[in-house]
């Protein structure tokens, strides 16, 4: 039996990827952002150098859910040189999570060594209001898979990263702080992560409530799990957009999620307009 070990071709698709976006413009950014479910409006924001269709750069998957624009986005918020992808990617979709998270990598071998990632989400904690922003100390990672499993390259991380400390402790500092500057409510909860689509069942949610999630969604771990890999500094925020209660579970559908998201969007994107500011 052959004891080669097995060889990734990812660091390889990273490089094509970031040579294409290095052709449309040489800004480094230092700040990535990751835009979920009705939360493209912090784009307009960004002063930008360039936007790039993600069908342009090379490996990108496409957006097929809708609210999710499919654009990288690179220029200025707040003065500070940031990245920008208006739009994710899923596993329901039929993404693997090596797939999900590649544009993660990408934004990482740009420059970025911060990662702010939002997301909609359903809120199971009954002391909170649909609309309430929320943010995350920490998460659950319940996909049953992870971006890491395969071959390992030590250049992009190592085989068995910490994950004690996943969300900066410093981040959620400033953004607590410029929460209560703009007082804004901001809750401080556990994400935990399904693979979806299909909303969960009552019995589902007592289950997710007993094991100590605070709100339920279908994204963002795997980008946090990868991000972490790559030594980046990660901030995460959502918005509760539903009321997942078991006892008093109503019917809900993406249209009203959707709308929800985006009526509390510029809650969230002051906020991270001023956590940005306010970073060094």
């Amino acid at each position: 039996m052959s004891s080669r070990r097995p060889v990734s071709d990812l660091p390889a698709r990273i490089t094509e990827a970031v040579e294409v976006i290095r052709r449309r413009t040489d800004l480094r950014p230092d700040i990535a952002v990751i835009l979920g479910t009705g939360l493209g409006g912090l784009a307009q924001e960004i002063a930008a150098e360039v936007s790039i269709p993600y069908e342009e750069i090379p490996h990108f998957p496409l957006s097929t859910v809708e609210s999710h624009t499919g654009r990288l986005i690179l220029g200025r918020l707040e003065g500070k040189p940031v990245v920008a992808m208006q739009g994710r990617f899923h596993r329901y979709e039929g993404y693997s999570l090596q797939q999900v998270t590649f544009p993660a990598r990408v934004l990482r071998a740009l420059g970025a060594r911060t990662l702010i990632v939002s997301n909609a989400c359903g809120g199971m904690n009954p002391l909170w209001e649909i609309g309430d922003l929320m943010l995350i100390a920490d998460h659950i990672n319940l996909m049953g898979d992870n971006p890491l499993i395969g071959p390992n390259d030590e250049e992009l991380g190592p085989r068995f990263p910490d994950m004690s400390q996943l969300y900066d402790l410093g981040l959620q500092k400033l953004a607590l702080e410029a929460a209560q500057d703009l007082r804004i409510t901001l809750r401080r909860g556990v994400y935990v992560a399904v693979p979806g689509p299909s909303l969960e069942t009552r019995a589902e949610y007592r289950f997710l409530r007993l094991i100590g999630a605070d709100v339920v969604g279908m994204s963002t771990v795997p980008e946090v799990i990868v991000a972490v890999h790559g030594g980046m500094r990660v901030l995460g925020i959502s918005i509760v957009t539903d009321a997942c209660l078991p006892d008093a579970l109503a019917p809900v559908d993406v249209q009203r999620i959707i709308a929800v998201a985006n009526r509390s969007e510029p809650k969230l994107t002051a906020l991270i307009k001023a956590v940005v500011a306010r970073m060094a």
